[in-house]
């Protein structure tokens, strides 16, 4: 283990922006992080570990720390009856080719979160979820390293504090748990009715009446491959910013003036507005910045995509301008999905 010095942080992100790394080292084992860990400690210095970079935006200045890569890899399917499956996946591991994998074992529980990139440890931290699903749903138990105890622990999902895109590792104990693995628990058999609306639309339009996880696999893969682009191809962080949830008056008050405005039920009380409906209301469909060198992306204004941006400072002037602009319209301020290190 030989952390490599000074390394650019652009190539740890989708959206390819930021500073430097005072160091940077791959781990592939718990033994690798621990001794990574210990390394730091003995340099005095701060600890960020990332997985695939797909969720996260490096700050201009970098990081004066070491940053741990993490690719623990490890699938092992525990079947305790003909429908109970328990499957536990190294945190590194890629998080859709786990999806691909459970689907072709006839598994459901987590194929609306196909074609999500990244890795499978950062799908707990801000509670991964899409078309109906998310993975506070089937996880059982997140491993993580305990700095706190200075141990690895398996943490059941009742401790995680999951909420609508968030979690105890994204909050309260930000920094404290290094996630080495997880474990789920999904069932043999098709996923069941009522669908996301928008995965009944395209069910209807292809006539499928008999839905198995593959064919809910393949329904989502189609849906987000039109809507979103690849950040392999195109610099991005996916959906950039989160449904806001509003009281049902304020609701109310945004219809009186917009007529139906797109909206699931929330807690009691309250409502999940469309964050794409607002960004477009706000002018923001399809949207090039000259100045930034950011656009949104035309099929979806949710996604911000980097045509041209030369640091993270025009990407936050880019993404203010949103909020800005639907705070002043609607008096709603978006929240930032992507986490902003460090």
């Amino acid at each position: 283990m030989q952390p490599k010095p000074n390394i650019a942080l652009r190539d740890y992100s989708t959206m390819r922006l930021g500073g430097s790394a005072a160091f940077l080292v791959d781990v592939t084992s718990r033994q690798e992080l621990t001794s990574a860990l210990a390394w730091a400690n003995e340099q005095t210095m701060p600890v960020i570990m990332i997985g695939g970079g797909s969720n996260i935006i490096w700050r201009d200045e970098g990081f004066p720390g070491l940053v741990i890569v993490n690719k623990i890899l490890g699938y092992q399917d525990f079947d305790e009856d003909d429908t109970n499956h328990y499957i536990t996946i190294g945190a590194g591991e890629s998080w859709d080719s786990v999806v691909a994998r459970t689907v072709a074992a006839g598994l459901t529980g987590i194929e609306a979160l196909s074609l999500i990139p990244g890795t499978a440890g950062a799908t707990p931290v801000q509670n991964v979820g899409a078309y109906g699903q998310e993975i506070a749903q089937t996880l059982v138990s997140t491993e993580v390293f305990d700095t706190a105890s200075q141990q690895f622990v398996n943490m059941p999902s009742a401790d995680c504090a999951f909420g609508y895109r968030t979690s105890r590792f994204k909050s309260a104990d930000k920094g404290r748990f290094y996630i080495t693995g997880l474990t789920l628990h999904l069932t043999k058999g098709s996923p069941q009715p009522p669908f996301y609306a928008g995965v009944q639309k395209y069910f209807d339009e292809h006539h499928i009446s008999s839905v198995t996880p593959q064919i809910l696999r393949d329904a989502v893969i189609a849906i987000r491959s039109q809507k979103l682009p690849d950040p392999a191809k195109i610099a991005n962080n996916g959906s950039f910013f989160a449904n806001p949830i509003i009281p049902a008056g304020l609701l109310a008050q945004i219809e009186a003036t917009y007529g139906d405005t797109p909206h699931w039920q929330a807690e009691a009380g309250k409502v999940k507005l469309s964050a794409a409906w607002l960004i477009e209301q706000a002018g923001f469909k399809n949207a090039h910045d000259s100045e930034t060198g950011m656009a949104t992306w035309p099929a979806q204004p949710l996604v911000l995509v980097n045509v041209s941006a030369k640091s993270t400072a025009d990407l936050l002037h880019f993404k203010q301008r949103i909020v800005d602009t639907v705070q002043s319209k609607f008096n709603i301020t978006l929240e930032q999905e992507p986490e902003l290190l460090p």
